[in-house]
């Protein structure tokens, strides 16, 4: 048996994973081709709450109708539904104001703790485990900024800077730098030329390597490299398509050549760029069919991001949440809100600019935005601002607001369930909540 701790395939610019191996301890994906549009999910997460007298919607004659904030929603209100009253109720247990909040995506509780970390397995790393057996990347996980470390009333800030947990005890890696990210999207990350595969970079090392191999390693080793050529087929196969139905063969990605090109190295300067930038990404990463799930943490819980194109506003994001009822800061707060709002509306307008056949990618997607607190200056997670956007293909109808805070069973698990369902995950169980939320 090797004893080294070999991941990896190397070539000229390429660091090729290697799949699971009783030979050696390393870990890989295959990709399954797909006939039919997918479901995609994503859940876009913005910390310190939101202003909560201009937030929300509400139902009049002519339909819902917006509140402030989620004004920039407005040419997109058919493929929206606004949800009041949600909320993970093990957040107001025990003493602490933002750590115990960070629970969104599996309502469990946040352990206290200042160095082993526990919430639980978060929804879209379930989701990711299943569709994650048809896609190159499981799930693609994003933000802007780097964790911090540091201790409060008991706990880790490192609660702060993840919503995605693999596991219990596992925060899923998130990537922050959009170059890297970009590069997750093509197997070489564009190092290497364009009509140069994979394959032929890595050959001369997995010659090395098979010699070393049991006999049932060597054609695991093999169905893996022919399964990586065909990921590689299935981009190349991508730039050549402009339509998402061809000659009868059913969907099939849609992305030609990238429309971003492939970002400078660090991060942008700029966070409405830095912003903007991943967003793209991540519509890349759905056209491609490179992965069906992805977070998006747009800036970590207790950040002071700053939006210097707004006139006018003095301070971070953390510092505006802690408004202290007075009317200039407040007002301050809710423009920055509404500026969140806005980039996420540009997003979710692309993803309905793009065509899928019978659907657009965002009829075809469930793309969620929401925080860890409602009114920041209070820590109230008795509520949590929440709006879902898209039809997941053809199952969810938008223009809705859904009033649950008078219902005794408003638990945020019980959404999850029924995006979860969605998306090919059928449990009766998940977090705190026994049965899905209708929608």
């Amino acid at each position: 048996m090797i004893t080294s701790r070999r991941q990896f395939l190397r070539g000229t610019g390429v660091a090729l994973g290697l799949p699971w191996l009783e030979s050696i301890c390393a870990f890989g994906a295959g990709s399954v081709k797909n006939s039919s549009a997918p479901r995609r999910l994503a859940v876009c997460f913005t910390g310190n709450g939101v202003n909560p007298h201009h937030w929300g919607a509400s139902m009049g004659a002519n339909g819902m109708e917006f509140m402030k904030t989620l004004s920039p929603l407005e040419g997109l209100k058919k493929h929206v539904n606004v949800f009041k009253g949600l909320w993970n109720p093990t957040t107001v247990e025990g003493e602490g104001g933002h750590y115990p909040k960070m629970n969104v995506l599996c309502g469990l509780k946040v352990k206290k703790t200042t160095t082993d970390v526990e919430v639980g397995t978060t929804m879209d790393q379930l989701i990711a485990a299943h569709t994650g057996k048809f896609t190159p990347v499981p799930s693609v996980v994003l933000g802007t900024e780097r964790p911090s470390y540091s201790t409060d009333s008991g706990f880790t800030s490192i609660y702060s800077a993840y919503i995605s947990w693999s596991t219990p005890t596992t925060p899923a890696p998130k990537e922050i730098f959009p170059q890297q990210a970009f590069d997750q999207l093509f197997d070489d990350g564009s190092r290497r030329k364009r009509d140069k595969s994979i394959l032929d970079l890595v050959l001369e090392d997995a010659g090395s390597l098979k010699p070393k191999l049991s006999t049932r390693d060597k054609q695991k080793l093999d169905e893996y490299l022919t399964s990586v050529r065909e990921i590689e087929q299935r981009v190349e196969l991508a730039e050549k398509i402009s339509q998402a139905e061809t000659n009868g063969q059913g969907w099939m990605p849609t992305i030609k050549t990238p429309t971003i090109g492939r970002p400078a190295a660090g991060i942008p300067a700029s966070s409405e760029d830095h912003l903007r930038l991943m967003f793209d990404i991540m519509l890349l990463a759905f056209q491609m069919d490179r992965t069906r799930v992805a977070t998006f943490m747009m800036n970590n819980d207790l950040s002071n991001m700053r939006f210097p194109s707004l006139d006018g506003i003095s301070g971070g994001i953390h510092e505006l949440s802690h408004h202290a009822n007075d009317e200039h800061r407040l007002d301050m707060y809710q423009r920055v809100n509404q500026h969140q709002v806005k980039l996420w509306a540009e997003f979710l307008a692309k993803m309905q600019a793009t065509n899928e056949g019978e659907r657009t990618l965002l009829e075809n997607s469930m793309i969620v935005l929401t925080s860890s607190l409602f009114d920041g200056n209070a820590h109230d997670s008795r509520q949590l601002p929440l709006v879902l956007a898209g039809g997941g293909g053809g199952t969810i109808q938008g223009g809705r607001y859904h009033d649950l805070s008078k219902d005794p069973n408003r638990k945020m698990c019980r959404l999850h369930i029924s995006l979860m369902d969605r998306m090919g995950v059928k449990t009766s169980h998940f977090g705190d909540a026994e049965n899905a939320l209708v929608i």
